[in-house]
């Protein structure tokens, strides 16, 4: 288990971080990583750190399965990509105990919108297999880490050979909480008290779905590594 740790804490923008990060991910290049995006705010930190690593640039998308009537309280996930992944919390699912086929229905839902998603963002592209290579998951921040999670559990069943998990900021006890879930983990600060992702940026402005597709747009047609390997 690796955890880097700089002192920097603040970001012009997420072009910025990616910067930053990406030399904290140089001593990857020769493993040719696949580089994971969760969109939108993760996407142009990861653009910067695949252009960099000379890798290829995806998304993976997460969409929590809410319990009836309480959406905020997650039963489970599902995570997209070659082979669409589900989490499921199964102590938390006996429970709430709902109608019979409800979570299986509302699984298929949410796979849907993913697949909505997936096609907005990345158009035809296929997801790119993950089963023994290296990749390399990156946001453009961390607060409570259940995204994260999920998205990370659901690429632990995709097979890769290493996962690491690569942030400019989040909460030192979320960040260490969540080393049991990877590989490696780079963060370059975990600033105490954390407050929020976006006190670390000097613009924090939203990334809209304009630029996730243009820069995924970029990402490919410069030949970034080679997502089918």
């Amino acid at each position: 288990m690796r955890m880097f740790v700089s002192e920097s804490n603040l970001f012009r923008d997420r072009a910025h971080a990616g910067q930053e990060l990406a030399k904290a991910l140089l001593h990857l290049k020769s493993e040719q990583p696949v580089v994971l995006a969760l969109p939108r705010g993760g996407v142009p930190i990861a653009f910067e750190a695949a252009t960099l690593l000379t890798a290829p640039l995806d998304v993976v998308l997460v969409r929590k399965i809410g319990a009836p009537g309480d959406e905020e309280l997650a039963l489970g996930a599902v995570i997209d990509g070659a082979n669409p992944q589900t989490v499921i919390n199964q102590a938390l699912l006996q429970q709430i105990n709902p109608p019979p086929g409800w979570f299986e229905e509302e699984m298929q839902r949410q796979l849907a919108e993913l697949e909505r998603r997936r096609q907005h963002y990345c158009g035809d592209r296929p997801a790119p297999s993950l089963a023994g290579r290296c990749v390399i998951v990156i946001d453009d921040g961390i607060a409570t880490g259940a995204t994260m999670r999920a998205a990370l559990k659901g690429l632990h069943q995709a097979q890769p050979r290493r996962i690491v998990l690569a942030v400019p900021v989040g909460p030192r006890d979320v960040i260490e909480a969540l080393q049991n879930d990877v590989d490696e983990l780079i963060c370059l600060a975990m600033p105490e008290p954390f407050i929020g992702v976006g006190r670390h940026y000097e613009n924090f402005e939203q990334t809209s779905d304009e630029e996730v597709i243009e820069l995924l747009r970029r990402a490919e047609s410069s030949a970034i590594g080679d997502a089918s390997l």
